[in-house]
C-alpha cells in the first residue's frame, strides 16, 4: 500500500516530531506494526531518502556493506525497522558525529528492547526517541465520518488501515495476529506451541482491565509462570499490550502491587473475544474492562503525541477502594474513575474519596468520573462528564 494512503490525517504526533528533528541529527519513532510510522516519517519529511530494512535485499544489502547503503542517502534518509539490522546504527553513529546536521536520519522500530538497546549503545545524545500508537479519536475525527459510540470504536479499533480502507475489522485482526503478532514473537523468543500461545492471548484479553496473575494463566494454559511472564515481555515489547502499574509511593495502607493489562489497540482484544458488533459488546460482562481499555489508551496517546513518557498508574488498596487511572505531574493527580454505565452513581467517586485521604496532605488531587452517560456535572468536587462527548479527546477540549 502506498503512504500516500491516508495523508489527510495530520498525526498528532508531527509537530513534537518536527521540532524533535530540529534538534537532534537522527529522530527515532517507535511503535507497533501498522501503526503509521512509514506514512507519518515520509510525509513530515518527503526530501529524505527511504530505506525498508524489511525488504530481504535492502537488509542483505545493509548487513554485508553497511556504509556504502549509507552513502546512496548522502542528503539524509528514513531506515524503515531498524531493528533488522541493529548493526546499522555503529555506522550511522560516525556519520552523525561527522556531520551534526539535525534531522538527517528518521529511524523506524517495532521492537523497544532490540530497538532501545541499539539506540543507547550507538547513538546515545543523538537522537530524540517517540512512540506512535495507533489513531487516537481525536486524528479520525479528521474523516469527517459520522462520530461512532464507544462500543462502535471497541470493535473497530483504531489501526489506520482499517479506517482508511474501512476494512472489515474480523479480517485485519486475523491477518494481523498471522503476519505480524506470530512471526515477531517467533523472531524474540523460542515460540514452540502457537496453539498455547494463541490460547493464551485470549485469555488476556478476557482478563483485560484486571490484576495480573501469572499463576492462574498459567494453570489455565498448561505452560510454567516464566513462560507466561516472558509472553507478556514480549507482548508488551511489540507494542500489543500495555502495562498499568499500581500506585504505593508514599502511602503506608496495604496496597496492591500486581499490574493491570490493557490492549494497545482494544480492537485486538474485542477480536480475541469474539466480540463482532458494538451490540454485543454493550451486552458482553467485559464491557466495563473494554471500556477501561479504550479510555486510559487514549490518554496514553495524547501523552505520547506530545512526547512525553506517560506516569499512569492505577490505585486499589487491601479493602477493595479502587481508582481505574491516575495520570501523575508531580505532586499533583488527576484521578479518572472509568464507569460504562449510562446512569451516574454516587458511589462512583468512593474510591476518589479514599485515594485522597491516603495520599500525603503536600499532595493534591483532581478527581474525575468519566462515564457513557449525557450528563455532564460536578458531584462533591468531581468532575462528571462522558470524555467523548464533551471533548476529552478532541480538538475542543
Amino acid at each position: 500500500m502506498s503512504y500516500y494512503s491516508y495523508t489527510m490525517i495530520i498525526r498528532n504526533i508531527q509537530n513534537e516530531l518536527l521540532q524533535c528533528a530540529k534538534e537532534y541529527p537522527a529522530v527515532t519513532i517507535l511503535g507497533p506494526r501498522q501503526s503509521g510510522k512509514t506514512t507519518l516519517s515520509r510525509m513530515a519529511f518527503p526530501s529524505l531518502g527511504y530505506c525498508s530494512l524489511e525488504d530481504p535485499d535492502i537488509r542483505q544489502n545493509a548487513i554485508n556493506d553497511p556504509r556504502g547503503l549509507l552513502s546512496e542517502f548522502p542528503h539524509g534518509v528514513i531506515l524503515d525497522e531498524i531493528q533488522r539490522v541493529p548493526q546499522l546504527l555503529s555506522y550511522l553513529q560516525g556519520l552523525i558525529d561527522q556531520q551534526q546536521t539535525p534531522g538527517k536520519f528518521i529511524l523506524t522500530g517495532s521492537h523497544q528492547p532490540e530497538v532501545h538497546q541499539a539506540v543507547s549503545q550507538s547513538l546515545a545524545g543523538r537522537t530524540a526517541i517517540l512512540e506512535l500508537l495507533p489513531f487516537s479519536i481525536n486524528e479520525l475525527i479528521q474523516y469527517k465520518r459520522p462520530q461512532q459510540n464507544a462500543y462502535e470504536m471497541i470493535i473497530q479499533g483504531f489501526y489506520p488501515r482499517l479506517h482508511e480502507n474501512q476494512l472489515r475489522p474480523s479480517r485485519f485482526y486475523s491477518s494481523y495476529i498471522a503476519t505480524y503478532i506470530e512471526r515477531d514473537v517467533r523472531a524474540l523468543i523460542n515460540l514452540k506451541d502457537l496453539t498455547r500461545f494463541n490460547e493464551f492471548l485470549r485469555l488476556i484479553a478476557g482478563r483485560v482491565g484486571q490484576l495480573i496473575n501469572y499463576s492462574s494463566l498459567a494453570n489455565d494454559i498448561g505452560v510454567t509462570s516464566s513462560t507466561i511472564k516472558s509472553w507478556v515481555s514480549v507482548l508488551k515489547a511489540s507494542y500489543i499490550l500495555f502495562e498499568l502499574p499500581p500506585y504505593f509511593r508514599n502511602i503506608r495502607k496495604r496496597l496492591v502491587k500486581s499490574s493491570k493489562l490493557y490492549f494497545t489497540d482494544v480492537g485486538l482484544a474485542a477480536w480475541l473475544l469474539g466480540l463482532q458488533t458494538a451490540q454485543q459488546v454493550q451486552r458482553d460482562p467485559l464491557r466495563g474492562g473494554l471500556y477501561e481499555n479504550l479510555m486510559i489508551l487514549e490518554v496514553v496517546k495524547k501523552l505520547l503525541n506530545q512526547g512525553q513518557q506517560p506516569q499512569l498508574h492505577f490505585y486499589r488498596d487491601s479493602h477493595g477502594n479502587e481508582v481505574d487511572l491516575l495520570v501523575t505531574q508531580g505532586r499533583k493527580f488527576s484521578a479518572i474513575e472509568i464507569k460504562s454505565a449510562k446512569t451516574f452513581q454516587p458511589d462512583f467517586i468512593s474510591g476518589l474519596k479514599h485515594f485522597e485521604a491516603a495520599i500525603s496532605k503536600t499532595e493534591t488531587v483532581d478527581k474525575f468520573v468519566w462515564y457513557d452517560g449525557q450528563e455532564k456535572t460536578t458531584y462533591k468536587d468531581a468532575r462528571v462528564c462522558n470524555p467523548l462527548l464533551h471533548g476529552m479527546f478532541t480538538p475542543s477540549e
